[in-house]
C-alpha cells in the first residue's frame, strides 16, 4: 500500500519503520527534517511538505503532536499546508495522534465534505511498545474503512478495538483511557510514599497488592517505571496534563463533571510548578506525591 506518514516523534518514527519493514512503499514528512533520516535509509521517501507527502497514496497516517499541529496542517491557510484540501476522494486519512474530541469531530465533517474517508484510530502504549510493533489501536469509523486499513494496523499493534461509527468516539475512549492511567499513577505513587513510611520497600509493597489484588502487567510496568526510572522519559507530565484538559473539556461538552478529573488537574498544575513538567509521566507524579507527602 502507498502510505504517507506525517508525524516522526518518539512514537511515529517507530511506527512508520514498521511499515516500512512490513512491504509498503511509505513516504515520510516531519516538521523538523533531520527525524526523517533513519527512515530514508530504510527505503522511505521523504517529502518536503505534507501536500507532497500525500500526493498519489491510498492511504494517510497522521502521528502529530497536538491539536494545534492538526491544525495548522489541516486546516491552514497556507494552501501547502491545507490538507484537507489537498486530499482526494478514494484517499483515506487514519488520525492516530491524540486530540480533542472536538477537533476529531472537525477533521470528520471536513473530509466527509471533500469525499474522503476519515477513520480515528489513536493508540495505546509507550515509544518501548512502537518500538516492539506492539500498540493496541483504538479505531472509530465507517466499517468498511477500518477493514480496508487493516494493514496499515497490523505491522504496528497487537491488536484494535472498534468502539464505533463516529471517528471521534476513538478518541474519546483514548483520552478516557488516558485520565485512568493518571489516576492509577497518582494512587501508586501515594501508596509507594505510604509504604515507605512504613518502613516497607515499595517493591515489596507492590508485589504483594498486585499478586493479591490486579494481577495486572499493566500496573507492573508502570510500577517498574516509577521505581527504576528511564533515561529517555516515555510520556512527559505536560503530555498527561494536556490529554486530562482535552477529557474534561470534552466531558463539560456533554453535560458531565469528573470531580476526580479536576482534583488530577489541579495534581498536574502544581507538577507543572514544581519544574516536573518534563519528567516521564510515572515518575513525575511520583516524584511530586513524594514531595506532597511530608505532614
Amino acid at each position: 500500500m502507498k502510505i504517507a506518514f506525517l508525524g516522526l516523534g518518539k512514537m511515529g518514527r517507530a511506527m512508520a519503520g514498521h511499515l516500512l519493514a512490513a512491504g509498503h512503499d511509505v513516504t515520510v514528512w516531519n516538521r523538523t527534517s533531520a527525524r526523517t533520516e533513519e527512515l530514508a535509509a530504510k527505503g522511505a521517501r521523504v517529502a518536503t511538505t505534507p501536500a507532497e507527502a500525500v500526493a498519489g497514496t491510498e492511504a494517510v497516517v497522521s502521528m502529530l503532536f497536538n491539536d494545534q499541529a492538526y491544525e495548522e496542517i489541516f486546516f491552514g491557510a497556507e494552501r501547502e499546508a491545507n490538507l484537507i484540501g489537498a486530499l482526494r476522494p478514494g484517499q483515506t486519512h487514519v488520525a492516530m495522534g491524540t486530540i480533542s474530541v472536538a477537533l476529531s469531530e472537525r477533521l470528520a465533517a471536513g473530509h466527509a465534505q471533500h469525499g474522503v474517508d476519515y477513520v480515528a484510530a489513536p493508540v495505546f502504549g509507550r515509544p518501548s511498545v512502537a518500538e516492539a510493533g506492539k500498540l493496541w489501536i483504538v479505531a472509530a469509523g465507517q466499517a468498511a474503512t477500518i477493514e480496508k486499513m487493516q494493514p496499515v494496523f497490523a505491522p504496528i499493534s497487537r491488536g484494535v478495538s472498534v468502539v464505533g461509527k463516529e471517528p471521534a468516539q476513538a478518541h474519546a475512549v483514548k483520552l478516557g483511557g488516558n485520565f485512568l492511567i493518571s489516576a492509577m499513577l497518582h494512587g501508586l505513587g501515594e501508596s509507594f510514599v505510604y509504604a515507605e513510611r512504613q518502613g516497607i520497600e515499595p517493591k515489596a509493597f507492590f508485589e504483594a497488592i498486585n499478586s493479591a489484588l490486579f494481577q495486572s502487567p499493566f500496573y507492573a510496568l508502570y510500577a517498574d517505571v516509577m521505581l527504576n526510572p528511564p533515561e529517555t522519559p516515555g510520556a512527559t507530565i505536560e503530555l498527561g496534563a494536556k490529554d486530562l484538559g482535552l477529557l474534561l473539556a470534552a466531558a463539560a461538552a456533554h453535560g458531565t463533571r469528573m470531580s476526580l478529573g479536576e482534583t488530577l488537574a489541579g495534581i498536574f498544575a502544581e507538577a507543572k510548578a514544581q519544574g516536573l513538567a518534563q519528567e516521564d509521566w510515572a515518575v513525575g507524579q511520583y516524584r511530586l506525591a513524594q514531595q506532597r507527602g511530608v505532614l
